[in-house]
């Protein structure tokens, strides 16, 4: 594919509690905002942020700012319910009503922890969390106000552990002088996804693997052991099944299931980024992936078909710059990318009809880093305007201070 391999020393991405993800010194000459995000790669957008004829107009306001007690880590909106899953191993469900605006304080907490929670995911009536203490856990929506979620589940489940126990086979070595059984994640469980289907849960560890869950009964299906060299900090699935995966080893790897030996081979490697990947994200029809990482740099990579029997690779496009410190999260939601970065701002990116991009907006509010992004579009508003020039969007991003900030995100149709 003719990429090129990296060579500079990695580190995973610890969100320690300092939330410190500098680079470089501030106080170096020249400064890191002055200095190209990996030169190599071409441009797709310019930083800016103004607009021309060319430009499409948005417009854009913070609608409520949800104050939580601790860092915020993951976001998952659920309709009208937005989840948030922090540092000291709570998760709360706030109800948003665009009816209100302003700073609001009330919140429900649905379900608490002895671990930080790391990712979360919605199964229709279930909400599952992925924890620091390596574990899965599985939670029974309630939609009364008042009550709390049962915990229905641990992953890997006890029945799960029981019949593994027995056999020598089902033992991995983990550490020197240490087996456990391949179902077990032995470090931090860092991302969920849920296949198109519903039908398999798929999680990502900083144990070097990711794992398969059956979403019937929560059974392990398989794990990939040393899927990367470094911590997986990112899991993405498109809709035709191929499974990207995103780690502190600076690559990228796409991975794809075979259902005659019903287990995962790995397809591409993906190598351009200097640093630790942090986040992943794919466009609706899963054919442009885009990374974002500690190297202040969101590569666009495109599918590219080779011939007509159905072969592709993937194309690295170019490189959208204008963050000034680590990527440390990307949303899309139709044709508007939204990153999140360790300088405390989010951008909103579009993708043009050719294949071009350009940079919105810069949402700034956060006083510490943008660790989490959801959107989705404003469905309702779309129904009332009927033939509207405009989408309105709801984009939600929580931060290490303490913030989640909603905000309402209009861009005029293209």
């Amino acid at each position: 594919m003719g990429i090129l391999p990296c060579h500079l020393s990695c580190h995973r991405n610890d969100e320690s509690q300092s939330g410190s993800y500098h680079l470089h010194s501030e106080s170096s000459t020249p400064s890191i905002s002055s200095q190209p995000s990996l030169p190599s790669v071409p441009s797709l957008a310019s930083t800016s942020h103004r607009h021309d004829e060319k430009t499409p107009a948005i417009h854009h306001k913070c609608i409520a700012t949800l104050k939580n007690h601790s860092y915020v880590f993951t976001l998952a909106l659920a309709g009208k319910v937005l989840y948030d899953g922090s540092s000291n191993g709570e998760i709360r469900a706030w109800r948003l009503d665009s009816s209100e605006h302003g700073d609001r304080t009330d919140n429900i907490v649905v379900a608490t922890s002895n671990s930080a929670v790391k990712s979360l995911a919605v199964l229709g009536d279930k909400l599952i969390s992925a924890h620091q203490d390596n574990k899965i856990r599985v939670w029974k929506i309630h939609n009364h106000e008042h009550h709390k979620y049962k915990c229905l589940a641990t992953l890997p489940t006890l029945n799960d552990r029981f019949l593994r126990c027995f056999s020598e086979k089902n033992y991995v070595q983990v550490r020197r002088h240490k087996k456990c059984t391949w179902i077990h994640h032995v470090d931090t469980v860092s991302a969920l996804a849920i296949s198109t289907d519903c039908s398999l849960l798929y999680s990502a560890s900083w144990d070097r693997t990711f794992k398969i869950w059956r979403t019937s009964d929560f059974k392990c299906l398989e794990s990939v052991q040393n899927a990367h060299d470094d911590a997986i900090n990112a899991i993405v699935l498109s809709r035709d099944g191929f499974v990207h995966t995103g780690s502190a080893d600076k690559r990228i790897k796409v991975w794809k299931k075979h259902a005659s030996k019903n287990n995962h081979s790995l397809v591409l490697t993906l190598e351009k980024h200097k640093s630790a990947v942090n986040a992943l994200a794919l466009s609706n029809d899963g054919t442009v992936l885009y990374s974002g990482a500690c190297d202040r740099s969101i590569l666009v990579w495109e599918r590219e078909s080779e011939g007509g029997d159905g072969e592709w690779r993937m194309v690295l496009l170019g490189a959208l710059r204008g963050h000034t410190k680590a990527i440390l999260c990307l949303a899309v939601v139709t044709d508007l990318i939204c990153s999140g970065s360790a300088d405390k701002t989010m951008r909103i990116w579009r993708r043009g009809i050719d294949k071009s991009y350009c940079c919105l907006a810069v949402l700034e509010g956060h006083t510490r880093p943008v660790k989490c992004l959801t959107c989705n579009t404003n469905t309702e508003e779309e129904e009332e305007e009927g033939a509207s020039e405009t989408i309105t969007y709801m984009v939600c991003s929580g931060s290490l201070d303490y913030d989640i900030k909603v905000w309402q995100v209009s861009a005029s149709v293209l």
